[in-house]
Parts: C-alpha cells; structure tokens; sequence
C-alpha cells in the first residue's frame, strides 16, 4: 500500500509543480503583451496619441411646447483617448450631461471618449438635457450645440429637432 501512496504523492506533486510552470509562463506572456511601460508598446501606446474626434447621427426629439428637450449623438474617436467636459449651445439656457440607468438619471461632470471607439449618446444611456430655448424649437430647426473636450478643444455641430419618434438608421 505504501507504493500506491508514494505513487498518488508523486502524481499530486508533479501536477502541481506543473501548474506552477504553467502560470508563471503564461503571466509572463501576458506581461510581455503589455509591453514595457515606455509608451513603445502595450494598449496605452494607442490611447496616447491625439483624439481625432468627429460627431455622427445627432438629433432632438421635438419637445413638447418648447420645453425641457433631450439630445442625442455619436462622438467618434480614431486616436486617442479623450473626455467630453462641457456641452453648450448659444441658443439654450443650459445643456447638461447625464447618466440614465434603469431607475435613475443623473448629472454627470464628464463622459469618456474612448481610444479608437465611440461615445454614445441614446435613449435609455448617456444624454444631454437642453433646458431655456431661446426660441421654441420646430421640425427641421437646428440648434447649435458646442462641445468642449479636455484635449480636442472645442467643436461646434449643427444638431437637427427631429419627431419625437425618430430613431436613427430608421425610415
């Protein structure tokens, strides 16, 4: 019975030192990926590049009576990464961001652009509010709206008040 024992001790041993092995080369290739850390190599080298930002499929739901309206868009990003820090617009009162989950909304100081991706204003997420119109907005009008970020400065779009129901990429 000893040698069954010795022989289970040995297996156990030798599966274990090989698990070892097999993580610590397997954490090294991961290390390795990441690159040195000198910006050469590694996601970050990337994301530290300058933003080159664009704007793509934005629109306001008609408010009713020309109240408090909602603004949505697409902010796109081929560099790197980048932060969307203010919105306004010489038309409005105020413009503010917000956050949207399942049971809340709330007012956000900032909104992250990503490296090579999207920041996505829709229904349900990420939102501007447009609060003080200085005129009542109609189907078709188009309110300027500024958009200043940490590292891209200012842009300035030309968002379109569509019907309340519209959804882009939709007849």
């Amino acid at each position: 019975m000893t040698s069954v024992t010795t022989g289970t001790r040995r297996f156990r041993r030798t599966a274990l030192l090989g698990a070892v092995v097999a993580t610590a080369l397997g954490g090294s290739a991961v290390l390795a990926a990441c690159g040195s850390g000198d910006g050469t190599a590694g996601p970050d080298a990337a994301s530290s590049g300058p933003a080159r930002i664009s704007v793509a499929d934005s629109y306001i739901p008609l408010p009713p009576a020309g109240g408090m309206a909602a603004g949505y868009l697409t902010v796109r990003n081929d560099g790197g990464h980048d932060e969307l820090l203010k919105v306004s617009s010489p038309a409005a009162r105020s413009v503010t961001m917000h956050r949207s989950t399942e049971s809340t909304m709330e007012q956000v100081d900032s909104l992250d652009v990503p490296a090579h991706g999207d920041l996505r204003l829709a229904r349900g997420g990420n939102h501007l509010m447009i609060m003080g119109w200085q005129k009542a907005p109609a189907l078709g009008d188009e309110l300027e709206l500024d958009l200043t970020f940490a590292k891209s400065g200012t842009i300035s779009v030309k968002v379109p008040v569509k019907e309340l129901t519209y959804r882009p990429g939709q007849s």
